[in-house]
């Protein structure tokens, strides 16, 4: 009977695992079908893309489109393409800064509501949280007039001016609750030799919350890199367009360049995946931690 028994039991063990390893297969399958579509369409003709059936892998490899992509000066149907250089080097600037003047101050802001106390420190901590609730598209009018009055349309100071404002609320938040996790004791004993508050903030809370300040900064900038509206109002000149603004004007009235349109995209979706992959330990523990509030 205990043979019966224990063989029973391990082939519900194998039943579960391969039920596991398939559900795991199909979502994986589903997860990466877009991403694989990506690719294909990027290094396909024009006559692959439109055949029937489906062509699930090109007859042969065109590499035209990374070409035409970066050389300028495109046209489609009579409509001139912004130039793609420039709009990937505007993304990576805007990102950057939005990424530095947010985790510099959305850290110390952080720190001072996990640690200080002060006058309405809490009404402050959930107005801020109020702020970041606001739908994005209900504060477009007012910083749009905003930026305008101080002649800040078409630039990239507009642009980091304006994803600051909605990404630093979710970065003090982060930041507040990464720092209530680390023990006060810790901060107590650097207190007793000597360090003042900056000097805990600096050489002790920095470095014991770096996962989350990574997490953090990724979080930051794919928000930024990622957005398109804000980018697509404030900005109308192809000097200061990003990268999602100008892979929308492969679009135009008569036709679409489907082929452009997917390598920009695989481009545009590179840097993310990169990011993710070399710091994904630091994304799993910051995630972790974060998830633990003292």
């Amino acid at each position: 009977m205990m043979f019966e028994s224990g063989v029973n039991l391990m082939k519900e063990k194998t039943s579960e695992k391969i039920i596991t390893y398939v559900l795991a297969i199909l979502l994986a399958i589903v997860i990466l079908a877009p991403f694989y579509w990506l690719v294909i369409s990027s290094i396909s003709s024009k006559a692959d893309l439109l055949s029937t059936p489906i062509n699930f892998f090109p007859k042969k490899i065109y590499t035209e489109n990374f070409k035409k992509i970066f050389t300028g000066g495109l046209n489609i149907s009579g409509g001139e393409v912004p130039p793609f250089g420039t709009a990937l080097k505007n993304s990576i600037v805007v990102a950057g800064l939005t990424s530095i003047v947010c985790m510099i101050v959305g850290s110390l802001a952080g720190y001072a509501f996990a640690r200080m106390r002060f006058f309405l420190d809490n009404q402050l901590f959930v107005l801020i949280i109020a702020i970041r609730m606001l739908p994005e598209i209900a504060t477009i009018i007012p910083l749009y007039f905003i930026m305008k009055s101080l002649n800040l349309i078409n630039t990239i100071t507009c642009l980091v001016l304006v994803y600051t404002s909605f990404t630093l609320p979710f970065v003090i938040w982060m930041m507040e609750s990464y720092f209530e996790t680390i023990p006060i004791e810790i901060e107590d004993a650097a207190a007793i030799d000597g360090l003042n508050r900056f000097g805990i903030f600096t050489r002790i809370m920095l470095p014991l919350s770096l996962p989350g300040i990574v997490t953090t900064l990724i979080f930051t900038f794919l928000t930024a890199w990622d957005e398109f509206l804000f980018a697509l109002i404030m900005t109308s000149t192809y000097q200061s367009k990003t990268l999602t603004v100008a892979i929308s004007e492969f679009t135009t009235r008569h036709m679409i360049d489907y082929g452009l349109m997917m390598t920009g995209g695989l481009l545009a979706a590179l840097p993310p995946m990169l990011i993710a992959l070399v710091l994904q330990k630091y994304i799993i523990s910051g995630l972790t931690s974060g998830a633990i509030k003292g």
